[in-house]
Order: structure tokens, then C-alpha cells, then sequence
């Protein structure tokens, strides 16, 4: 009996070592739990905050919460598969960390198409848990209460820390800028000519769009986008785009930044959250978080009363539009 505990123990370890250190679970779920807290494990119907990384097998990174700036939140879903995502999380609690080997073939299966150029064995997804609020018993509305409260804190410690990622982005470029009262930062890297636009012009711009830790989020040059890694949409057609000038068509810091620029122009915008998406974000783009447009005004057409006015200009994820 002895001999045969021993050798299920080898055989163990030997499994352990061909998966890199990682354990095996149901349904083929891989997984490596690199800290945990002992806390109570997270049940479906739970809150949960978490931040993730989702890398092939060879390290490419496929999506970050921590390059958007903010984690995950969601109830706990029921897991639709014994090896999924879903049952992984299902093992840690509030502040355990974990990484989880996923086989492609069983994550795409059904009809979910695969990243462009994907080839991966496994969809690696590294994860930890930044807060959990139980549902338990709890009443619905204080259930529901905890998780704002949560959320307002999460958003009063962004809300602060906006103003020093905006100083730590301008010494880190060496950037000397100007301030307009609304608090648009720019500087005009290269002077153009003629006149401004004024409202109710179009303005003809290329533009790339990202966040102060430089993760590029949008733009209208293909060459950017491809370098940037983003997901480019062959229905797409990279071009400088039209934007009817001071019309709300875009978030507030556009609509004032555009009218500094003259044809030819190029300039850096460094946008505040409160001329921008505000408390509530968009997209990859979290709550009162600033933003960072490398701009070129490539023409301004002047308004023809007999013709159409331009339809609002076509972005990627998230579009610079405001409500």
C-alpha cells in the first residue's frame, strides 16, 4: 500500500514538473496559485474586483486591465464548463494571486473567432484579486450599497491621483506647455499657416490617442496602430478623419484644442478627465483619467451653406465623442 501512495506521489510531481510547475483541474484547467490570503473562496453571484493579463503561451500580451488603468468588476458568473476562467477564479479569494493555462482549442471553440495571427497552444491569464464583497445573505440594497461605496472610494483615490500622473507625464517628456482655463495643456510641436478654424468649420486631422503610460488606445494612422499592437480593423479605412468644429461632436478638449490649430499644424493635447470622459470613463478608458492626443490639422474646410453638414467623424474603440 505504501509503494503504491509513493509512486502516486511521483507520478504527481512528474505531472506537476511537465506543466511548468502548474497543477491540473477539472475539466484540464491548468493553474498556478502564486499567493493566498485564506480567505473565503469567491461563489458565483459574488463582486468581484480584479486586475488580468491575458498572454499567449510565448508572453504576447492580448489584453491588460493594468494598461487601461482599471480592473474588472462584475458578479461572479456561473462557469459555463468545468475548466473555464470562470471555475479558476473560482478558487482564489480576496487578495490571492494566480496564473491559468487555458487550451486555445477549448477557449474558441463554438464559433469565437481567435486574434488575428494567434497560434498559441494556451490562452495564459495571470490574475489577481483586488476585492471581493460577498452577496451571502446580505439584503439586495446593502449588497448593493457596499459595492458603491467600493466604487466611489476606487474612484475618489483616481480622482486624486490624476493631477500627479498629468506632473509625472510632463517632467518624464521635458514638455513645456501652455494652459488654457478649461485646463487643456498643449504645445505645438510645429506651426502651420493661414487662419484657424472657427465654429461650424471642418476640421481635417490625423490623431493618436493614449494614456499616460503610453498605451496607444486609437488612431487614424495604420503605421500606429500596427506598431501599437492594436487590433486593426480590415473594414477600416486609416485616413485623417472630419470634425465639425465647436459642435459637441467630440469630447471638450477637442472642440477647444482644434480651434488652436491652423493648417499644417501638429501639437500634443494633454487632456484632463474633466474635459474629457469625466467620472464615468469609456471603453479601455477608466474614471478621471487623462489623456494624451498627438494631433495634425492636415486642412480646414470652410462651411458650404448649399451642402450637407459632415456626418460625426467614424472612430475606433473608444470614440472621442461626448454627450
Amino acid at each position: 500500500m505504501k509503494r503504491k501512495l509513493m509512486f502516486l506521489s511521483l507520478a504527481a510531481i512528474g505531472l506537476a514538473s511537465c506543466n511548468g510547475g502548474f497543477k491540473q483541474g477539472d475539466g484540464g484547467l491548468l493553474y498556478n496559485i502564486h499567493s493566498s490570503k485564506g480567505g473565503a473562496k469567491i461563489k458565483e453571484g459574488d463582486f468581484v474586483s480584479l486586475n488580468m493579463v491575458v498572454k499567449t503561451d510565448g508572453d504576447s500580451v492580448l489584453n491588460s486591465t493594468y494598461e487601461s488603468g482599471q480592473p474588472s468588476r462584475m458578479a461572479m458568473p456561473k462557469a459555463q464548463s468545468k475548466g473555464d476562467i470562470v471555475a479558476g477564479i473560482g478558487l482564489l479569494g480576496e487578495g490571492d494571486s494566480a496564473t491559468f493555462k487555458i487550451a486555445a482549442d477549448s477557449l474558441f471553440k463554438g464559433g469565437q473567432q481567435r486574434p488575428p495571427g494567434f497560434k498559441s497552444k494556451y490562452v495564459v491569464f495571470q490574475i489577481k484579486i483586488e476585492k471581493v464583497i460577498a452577496k451571502g445573505s446580505l439584503n439586495p440594497q446593502v449588497w448593493q450599497g457596499r459595492i458603491t461605496d467600493y466604487i466611489k472610494s476606487q474612484g475618489e483615490a483616481a480622482k486624486a491621483q490624476e493631477p500627479v500622473k498629468i506632473k509625472k507625464y510632463i517632467a518624464d517628456h521635458n514638455l513645456k506647455l501652455e494652459k488654457t482655463p478649461s485646463g487643456l495643456l498643449y504645445v505645438i510641436t510645429n506651426p502651420g499657416t493661414g487662419e484657424k478654424p472657427a465654429v461650424h468649420d471642418t476640421a481635417v486631422v490625423n490623431y493618436t490617442g493614449k494614456q499616460v503610460n503610453e498605451k496607444v488606445f486609437d488612431t487614424s494612422v495604420k503605421e500606429v496602430a500596427t506598431k501599437a499592437k492594436l487590433q486593426v480593423d480590415p473594414m477600416r479605412q486609416y485616413a485623417p478623419i472630419r470634425i465639425p468644429v465647436g459642435e459637441g461632436k467630440v469630447i471638450p478638449g477637442w472642440d477647444e484644442g482644434l480651434q488652436l490649430l491652423n493648417k499644417g499644424a501638429k501639437a500634443i493635447f494633454i487632456i484632463p478627465s474633466d474635459i474629457a470622459y469625466k467620472d464615468q470613463g469609456i471603453g479601455p478608458i477608466g474614471p478621471y483619467t487623462p489623456l494624451v492626443f498627438e494631433m495634425e490639422m492636415v486642412n480646414i474646410v470652410k462651411p458650404n451653406p448649399n451642402a450637407p453638414k459632415p456626418a460625426a467623424p467614424q472612430f475606433a474603440t473608444p470614440p472621442p465623442a461626448t454627450k
